[in-house]
């Protein structure tokens, strides 16, 4: 029987990637996630009942134990940007991350892969990146031989960090950031889920990897990205942080008031990680270690950031059109 993989957080951003091409690979994917019948697009990945959602709840150790039974190998992807309900970073970065590594030791899975993140630190301001940090912790802790994966800002067709910008850019003349000369690395989904996939059938040693693409660019030349993929002209603003922290603390409040109706799009964790670089230590194993050339931000984006244009998917015949109209 083909071995079986557990993929915590399998139908989000980067786990339906890891689902996909472990799936590929012939394994067996169990996709555990919080709501299943939500991940159910998961099952095309590979043949019939190659790939199955089920019900878990990491913040749960029961319900990890059971996601985890008869499992060979585990990937952890699950991510979440802000408290969600009962889900803080503390119970899921942290708490959630030790389990799913306890009990994968007491039932004696081979390989464990954890995806962390670039610029972790368990004395930041940022409760965010304290939390993964203390997570990852507790992962080498319970099952040392795990591979932990640490990616800078990652983009890819459904990004939260693209996308956002390119949503902006529909937005009046200006478009405001902040920490325009913070330096990133931004890597691609898919280079990511390749890694973990390495890390789960053993072809990668175990240990940290920091994992940043091909090219080191600050937040306004990201910005000047989006603008050049969707064809338009803005006047970009980079806000300093003083300002910022007061604008945060603003959206704060009503969110609060609002009973979470509208959501803060600049947190004071967000604040955090947009004060540091995030970008590869010198030294660092990374893609070079696991045999992977990683693609370029510049060579995808075109791919999904077509639909913000102003005429969208129309937007090369227009011009075309207009030529010929001048001609």
């Amino acid at each position: 029987m083909a071995k079986l993989v557990t993929i915590f957080g399998g139908s989000g951003f980067v786990g339906r990637q890891v689902a996909r091409l472990m799936a590929k690979e012939g394994w067996r994917v169990r996709v555990a996630v919080r709501r299943p019948d939500e991940a159910l697009f998961t099952r095309t990945y590979g043949a019939v009942g190659q790939v199955t959602p089920v019900l878990c709840n990491i913040r749960s150790e029961a319900s990890v134990r059971a996601a985890l039974t008869g499992a060979d190998a585990a990937v952890n992807c699950v991510n979440i940007l802000s408290p969600e309900g009962k889900s803080t970073f503390s119970n899921v970065f942290h708490e959630g991350a030790e389990h799913i590594a306890r009990i994968a030791t007491e039932l004696g899975l081979s390989h464990l892969v954890h995806i962390s993140g670039l610029g972790i630190d368990t004395e930041s301001d940022s409760k965010y990146i304290a939390a993964k940090s203390r997570g990852e912790e507790a992962v080498l802790a319970q099952f040392p031989d795990a591979v932990v994966l640490r990616p800078s800002v990652i983009f890819g067709a459904d990004d939260n960090f693209y996308n956002r910008f390119a949503g902006m850019t529909r937005m009046g003349p200006v478009l405001p950031i902040v920490g325009g000369n913070t330096r990133m690395q931004p890597v691609y989904v898919e280079d990511v889920a390749r890694a973990a996939v390495l890390g789960a059938t053993g072809k990668a040693a175990p240990g940290i990897y920091e994992l940043g693409g091909p090219d080191i660019l600050t937040l306004r030349q990201i910005v000047g990205q989006v603008l050049k993929a969707t064809h338009r002209r803005k006047l970009v603003a980079n806000m300093p942080f003083a300002l910022a922290r007061i604008g945060s603390a603003g959206l704060g409040v009503a969110q609060t008031l609002t009973g979470g109706l509208f959501t803060n799009p600049l947190s004071r964790d967000q604040l955090a990680l947009l004060r540091q670089d995030n970008v590869v230590s010198d030294g660092a194993k990374g893609f070079a270690e696991l045999g992977i050339q990683p693609v370029a931000a510049e060579a995808v984006v075109d791919d999904y950031l077509w639909r913000f244009r102003p005429s969208g998917q129309y937007d090369a015949i227009k011009a075309s059109a207009k030529n010929l109209r001048d001609n």
